[in-house]
């Protein structure tokens, strides 16, 4: 809506009075805000949280800020982003799930509501500079390309900039980048790490900002990959923790409770709760799997020491500048830590949806690659317990292990204890009133004209000056619910129960029914790792908070309990494009993500391309790709002579060659894949209609090549590359006239689809 003029029109200038439309004026001395958010990291994995990881950067916060101890998320990553930005929960956000696996009823559509007010919108509408730096995870999947609307994009929803990733997790060495509304490739320089990037941009874009405005404030949410998945740190600290963790994880855990009742972190009778059965003790493993483990968490602890020390570039930068004085920093993780490593600890994430994880024995032949370009390492579950302590459970469930999480305030210039440690229950829907409050801006009753809903957090603030440590606790309830398991704090007690997702770790059944699970009782004010459930002994309170659970339940839209993970891949969204068995691809377009790219896997299908070769030059190159080191299929030329690669998820590659060189001129190539009646099937080449190579793929990708965003790609790769003997982005030297990728039969076999269905009939 056009403001109201307030000047006067005449019928010329003389008779006229100009009036400028008033521009949105921050409050005097408004902080400016950088809202970090870590992403897997568990409640004791920071050093001001108990660790023996170094966090220096974060650790001097803390020292100089505020520590929560008791600070909640929602178990998953997307969720507790939509209540990080909204201030509301996340079933209200449609997000109760990961933004990938969107189900057809309101709480669980993956696009929060425009009356949900982002506040990169709120403070935008009151004067702020906006940039967001990294992982968004708020986006559909089938809306993160670059053909898709981007009304669910950091653009469209308040900031004014953005640099980072759609979806969980990237590669950190060559991730699937977008800068603004498109896609970019990384910056080509050797020795390139996504979190050095994502500091980089940070640092210009409030540069940018300071070299035309001293004065306007700005909202930085800086939101890094680490420590998710694939845990990839540079060389030198993939290297600076060996050693450190022979120990094992539970001397790990040990130590680390007894630091945390050491600091204050933790009330005195805190416990320490048990390793549950199926975790095994660190010795009952061999000392080769041992070996093993340790090193999966060398790299994961280099991850997050060098994400600290990026973190701390970005606020060198703006004590260089003037600004952190008056800069309130928040550091939040998003969920506990991640068991999705499984009980031995991945090398390659996808290897698991493919049904195929590697062996401890392969993981040992190649541990000296854990940590780098060509694995996608995650740890194991010992581990995912040890970075809860002293906590029960971990990430995608609602015991404390997977919703409590670090959170550190600071702000040099404000009324904030130094030092300070506060027990008081918290949750990330108060991350938002409180920055607003501090901020002294409101949350208006539109935002570009849309009404807004209330609020559901609680600022916080009343915690932070030094009488906050005995301030009666404001936010006195809070339901939560991930996959089918939930919970609901009241007060200082929390009723919690566990439903499994799938037969994984656990000897209940996931399909019973919801009305038969078991509700714990815990009185986590004094018992806040939930070692002593007290529901046999006050069986009155359980059933006064499972009601209240059900009132808040229908309140916000997280009905109905669903904990099928996979029920969005086998009842998928509508696919609003037409059904087609010929897909065209265009030289140096943006990737096309795997989720609406051509679907290839384990079914017959042909790659034709024209392409022209001109004389001396042998029109090396890729002609059409899809994924990368990982795992994915690349058809290039190599030496003259044409390719074909088939990238077993990092384990195996298959090649086909052919055994001419391409000549100059005009050429019609083909790589056709025929499927078998077993795993895999027979490629062949084809140069003008002719034969020029053939060989067996034993064993085709059935369910996913990569899990790092890497889409198809005409003209070039994404990188790292997909096949020996060459380097990403090898891009063609000739001229792709026309790229076509057809498919020649049915999806064969879907490892995802048919665990459903197994899972579906216990």
């Amino acid at each position: 809506m056009a403001p109201e003029f307030g000047g006067r029109i005449g019928s010329d200038w003389r008779d006229s009075e100009p009036c400028w439309p008033p521009e949105p004026a921050p409050p005097p001395g408004a902080p400016n805000v950088v809202l970090a958010v870590l992403d897997d990291v568990g409640y004791a994995q920071l050093g001001c949280y108990g660790s023996d990881i170094e966090t220096p950067v974060l650790d001097r916060l803390a020292a100089t800020g505020v520590r929560l101890a008791n600070f909640h998320t929602t178990s998953l990553c997307s969720p507790t982003r939509a209540c990080l930005l909204t201030g509301r929960n996340h079933h209200r956000s449609g997000m109760g799930r990961v933004a990938d696996l969107p189900v057809g009823f309101p709480g669980y559509w993956a696009k929060p509501p425009r009356e949900n007010g982002y506040l990169s919108e709120i403070v935008r509408a009151a004067g702020y500079a906006t940039y967001a730096v990294g992982k968004w995870h708020l986006s559909p999947e089938d809306e993160t390309n670059a053909a898709a609307s981007r009304a669910t994009w950091p653009l469209t929803r308040g900031f004014d900039r953005w640099y980072g990733f759609h979806g969980g997790e990237t590669h950190q060495f060559a991730p699937a980048l977008f800068h603004d509304n498109h896609p970019v490739r990384p910056p080509a320089r050797d020795g390139y790490h996504l979190t050095e990037d994502l500091a980089d941009r940070a640092i210009e874009f409030v540069g940018d900002l300071r070299a035309v405005d001293p004065d306007k404030p700005f909202f930085l949410y800086l939101a890094t990959g680490a420590c998710h998945s694939p845990h990839q740190p540079p060389a030198r600290w993939r290297e600076y923790y060996r050693g450190r963790f022979d120990l094992g994880w539970d001397a790990w855990r040990e130590r680390t409770h007894a630091r945390q009742h050491a600091s204050g972190l933790l009330a005195p009778a805190t416990g320490l709760s048990e390793r549950p059965p199926w975790v095994p003790a660190w010795e009952s493993l061999s000392e080769q799997d041992q070996q093993v483990a340790a090193r999966f968490m060398e790299c994961f602890a280099g991850f997050l020491s060098h994400t600290d020390e990026q973190i701390g570039r970005v606020l060198s930068f703006l004590t260089e500048i003037g600004d952190i004085g008056n800069t309130i920093v928040v550091v939040v993780s998003d969920n506990g830590a991640s068991s999705e490593g499984g009980v031995t600890g991945s090398i390659n994430d996808v290897r698991l949806t493919n049904l195929d994880p590697a062996s401890n024995d392969e993981m040992y032949r190649r541990i000296a690659e854990i940590g780098g370009q060509g694995t996608h390492n995650n740890y194991p579950w010992g581990w995912t317990m040890a970075g809860n302590t002293p906590l029960r459970r971990w990430k995608r469930e609602v015991h404390e292990g997977g919703v409590a999480d670090p959170c550190i305030i600071s702000w040099p210039h404000g009324d904030l204890e130094h030092g300070a440690i506060r027990h008081q229950f918290t949750h990330a829907v108060d991350v938002l009133p409180t920055l607003l409050e501090l901020a002294g801006v409101q949350v208006p009753a539109r935002i570009d004209g849309v009404p807004q809903n209330s609020v559901d957090g609680i600022s916080f603030g009343y915690l932070l000056p030094a009488e906050g440590r005995s301030a009666p606790e404001r936010h006195e309830t809070q339901y939560f619910e991930m996959l089918g398991s939930r919970a609901i704090y009241h007060q200082g007690w929390k009723a919690v129960t566990f439903h499994p997702v799938g037969p994984l770790y656990d000897d209940q059944d996931p399909n019973a029914p919801f009305a038969d699970d078991v509700w714990e009782l815990y009185h986590v004010a004094e018992d806040f790792s939930e070692t002593t459930d007290l529901a046999g002994e006050r069986p009155e309170l359980v059933a006064e908070l499972v009601g209240l659970w059900w009132r808040e339940a229908r309140r916000n839209q997280v009905l109905p309990l669903d904990n099928r993970a996979l029920w969005a891949l086998v009842n998928p969204k509508p696919d609003r494009r037409r059904p087609r068995d010929s897909y065209r691809y265009f030289p140096g377009g943006a990737p096309v993500p795997e989720s609406v790219a051509v679907n290839v896997r384990n079914r017959s299908h042909a790659l034709i391309v024209d392409v022209t070769i001109t004389d001396p030059d042998p029109g090396d190159g890729v002609l059409l790709a899809l994924g990368s080191v990982l795992g994915g299929w690349s058809l290039h030329v190599l030496g003259g002579r044409l390719r074909y690669v088939h990238n077993l998820y990092g384990k195996e590659c298959h090649l086909v060659e052919a055994d001419a060189v391409l000549g100059a001129g005009d050429h019609v190539v083909e790589y056709e894949f025929t499927k078998d009646e077993g795993l895999g099937g027979i490629g062949v080449l084809r140069c003008d209609g002719v034969e020029v190579g053939r060989a067996p793929i034993p064993r085709f990708t059935p369910s996913g090549f990569n899990a790092t965003g890497v889409g198809l790609t005409c003209g070039y790769e994404w990188g790292p590359a997909i096949g020996p003997g060459y380097l990403a982005p090898f891009t063609f030297g000739g001229v792709i006239r026309r790229a076509v990728v057809q498919t020649r039969g049915p999806v064969v076999r879907d490892p995802l689809a048919e665990l459903e269905a197994i899972l579906s009939q216990q």
